[in-house]
């Protein structure tokens, strides 16, 4: 299993566990980047037609509604199985 699929498989087992880091690297494995930051709302997109983003660092944590909303979209576009382990 590649670093990538293990961050995937990370975050849909336990979305509570992720690093703001981690949550950055996640959406960048799907062509997200960070496009603006407003105070500690950091805005990432993908192109043109796509769903932004709009996450916020919690003391180096990831918001685990945020993660699901992330997660929840990937799965919509067919991006993640939607077997794939979640809480």
């Amino acid at each position: 299993m590649s670093r990538a699929e293990k961050l995937v498989h990370k975050a849909c087992a336990n979305s509570g566990s992720l690093t703001f880091g981690e949550l950055v690297r996640l959406v960048g494995l799907f062509g997200y980047h960070q496009v603006r930051q407003g105070g500690s709302h950091r805005i990432f997109a993908r192109g043109a037609g796509h769903r932004r983003f709009n996450f916020q660092d919690a003391d180096g944590k990831a918001k685990v509604a945020q993660v699901r909303e992330f997660l929840d979209h990937a799965r919509a576009q067919g991006w993640i199985a939607p077997n794939e382990e979640d809480q």
